[in-house]
């Protein structure tokens, strides 16, 4: 199992809205998680600033971030794209982050 980490920027005052969203996470986009190895995915905001940030388990050497060109995920980025820092392509702004430390 592989661990990687991104921030993401949502815009202000769309918390609540964000969370809704997750919550209510599309079947078919969870399945195409899971079939994709992803796994143990969390996302975490810094209200000050409102960053996100997501840290993921994945089997092999992809990651949620490598699904772009599923129809599934398109609307997904679309649907989200209101409340957060997007591409042109909808995708979400999305840097990633190096780990300095583990503590297995």
């Amino acid at each position: 199992m592989n661990r990687t980490a991104f921030k993401m920027k949502l815009k202000p005052g769309y918390k609540e809205e964000y969370k809704k969203r997750h919550d209510n996470l599309w079947p078919g986009l969870k399945t195409l998680l899971k079939n994709a190895g992803v796994s143990d995915y969390s996302i975490f905001i810094d209200e000050e600033t409102d960053t996100l940030f997501a840290v993921q388990r994945t089997a092999g050497t992809g990651g949620s971030q490598d699904l772009g060109k599923e129809a599934l995920v398109k609307q997904w980025w679309a649907y989200m794209a209101d409340i957060m820092e997007v591409n042109p392509d909808n995708s979400p702004v999305s840097v990633p982050l190096e780990e300095v430390f583990y503590l297995e």
